[in-house]
């Protein structure tokens, strides 16, 4: 989606605020002893409230309101019977649409006491998303997103998923461009047009480089193994750069 106008911008804030103040509303709820469908659960009965529909369910029927990826998961996790436990790394990731206007958002939360390596991974995903947002603005390069959460990354010795792509969002969870690299690549001359709405969401990891599907057809796994986080927020370009709309209020 472009935006062109500001009822559009306000109907893309709209459903930002939904989204972002649910994940934190199910990141607050999370405890030890808790199922991931009882999670999930949290944040259907928030979505239903504020009037949003469940994107993942409602565009290709995942069986769930909102994805909850535990340890070895990283990406599309199925809210089910599985325990959340003291020591867990959960990424959660909530997209809705209200009034035909879609948002998407997503953020890797460690359960208790985790060891200081993991603390350090979470701290430094969410930078590596804040550092790809610093490349969005109008008529700048596609692949300055990717090129400089790479660059991040490799400061600091981690590895990317580069199979999971940020994407266009908007009118639909999933739009043109349908794949923008979160990792460095050559040879993309795609620019950035004003009004653009995409996600920027790295998976950063300690040792993984893609992501593999799990028997459920759905839920994605790290290869090789390893501990991966992604932190994301659905973003506008501007002239003056990104206007993140997943913001809670």
């Amino acid at each position: 989606m472009t935006v062109t106008n500001q009822a559009e911008l306000e109907g893309l804030q709209a459903i930002g605020r939904i989204v972002a103040t649910t994940l934190q509303a199910m990141a607050r709820a999370m405890e030890p002893g808790m199922t991931t469908r009882e999670l999930d659960g949290i944040g259907r009965a928030l979505l239903e409230r504020a009037g949003a529909v469940p994107a993942p369910e409602d565009s290709y029927g995942f069986p769930g309101a909102t994805c909850i990826s535990v340890n070895e998961e990283i990406a599309h996790g199925v809210p089910g019977d599985r325990v959340i436990a003291a020591g867990d790394l959960v990424n959660i990731d909530v997209s809705a649409s209200k009034d035909g206007f879609f948002a998407d958002t997503g953020a890797s939360f460690a359960v208790g006491a985790v060891a200081p390596a993991i603390e350090r991974l979470c701290r430094d995903g969410r930078r590596a998303m804040e550092v790809g947002i610093a490349q969005v603005g109008a008529d700048r390069p596609l692949d300055g997103i990717g090129n400089a959460i790479g660059r991040f990354a490799a400061a600091r010795g981690y590895t990317l998923i580069r199979n999971l792509a940020s994407h266009g969002v908007g009118r639909a969870l999933h739009e043109a461009p349908e794949v923008i690299a979160t990792w460095p690549t050559k040879g993309d001359r795609r620019r950035i047009d004003r009004g653009l709405v995409l996600t920027v969401e790295p998976f950063l990891s300690r040792g993984g480089v893609r992501a593999a599907e799990g028997r459920d057809e759905w839920t994605l796994f790290s290869q090789p193994r390893a501990p991966v986080v992604q932190y994301e927020h659905t973003v506008v370009a501007t002239e003056r750069g990104a206007i993140i709309v997943t913001l809670p209020h």
